[in-house]
């Protein structure tokens, strides 16, 4: 059927090739965060698998980061396959985009300092404002004319930027990014200088470029630029699980020096 008064194909914005609109349309497909969903979750179970292993506490902190991603990613896979957010479930995903960040930080800054009380008290920072974000996400009044499909919705449901609770998103995403890319930046240092923990070095390269793709994917997201988004999204995730599985154990660098040490002794 074709619209009134032109020969465009309904669907079609005037002047733009079918190609082309086909194009955007798959880039900006809801089965793109499904899949970022299923990756997530997947390895927000290996993560759990390394902590019940090992009982370190930057695993623990990254799965439920991971976790917090899967979950929200499913989220915006729902809302773009019936094309719009329940208020609900935009309460619940706001809260956990929000504040992932902050956890996946926490992750970072358990693993690099070696004192655990710096670990403890940003955890207990991350959970003060995830307790403020949570009780502001499902009391405020939100936007309904906002609540367009995906993650392009990003926080504008609540209100104007620096409104409650949306500007206590920045309470997780600063210290969070600072902490990845911090973290990650000093432990390239320390470790690309001993060959058996080379691997450590490359692992926070990932978790580098992870971060940078994610936070560069948040930008176009508040933008409203859609077009590979989600691919990017899914591209960050993957990034940052592989750093985060390289980085998260010293057993293979020990087990080269043990390796060294009696290769020398013979």
């Amino acid at each position: 059927m074709e619209e009134e008064g032109g020969n465009e194909p309904k669907g079609h914005e005037p002047g733009v090739k079918g190609g082309i609109a086909m194009s955007v349309s798959v880039w900006d497909h809801w089965g793109w965060p499904l899949a970022t969903a299923v990756i997530g979750f997947v390895f927000a179970g290996l993560l759990v698998r390394q902590y019940l292993q090992r009982r370190k506490p930057h695993q623990l902190a990254w799965a439920v980061g991971f976790l917090m991603y899967a979950a929200a990613a499913a989220m915006e896979s729902y809302s773009g396959y019936v094309d719009g957010w329940d208020p609900t479930v935009y309460r619940v995903y706001i809260v956990l985009a929000a504040s992932l960040v902050g956890f996946l930080g926490l992750g970072t800054v358990y693993l690099v300092l070696r004192r655990p009380v710096w670990g403890h008290a940003y955890l207990v920072f991350n959970l003060v404002f995830l307790a403020l974000f949570l009780y502001g996400a499902f009391t405020v009044t939100l936007v309904p004319d906002s609540l367009v499909a995906g993650i392009s919705v990003g926080g504008k449901p609540l209100g104007a930027p620096l409104s409650f609770p949306r500007a206590y998103g920045f309470f997780f995403n600063i210290p969070g990014t600072v902490a990845l890319l911090g973290g990650s930046a000093y432990s390239i240092l320390k470790f690309i200088r001993k060959p058996e923990y080379r691997y450590r070095a490359w692992a926070n390269v990932w978790i580098i470029l992870g971060t940078l793709v994610i936070a560069g994917a948040g930008s176009m997201a508040r933008t409203g630029r859609t077009v590979g988004l989600y691919p990017a999204e899914m591209a960050g995730a993957a990034l940052l699980l592989i750093g985060f599985l390289q980085a998260s154990t010293l057993e293979k660098g020990a087990r080269a020096i043990r390796q060294r040490r009696r290769a020398a002794a013979v």
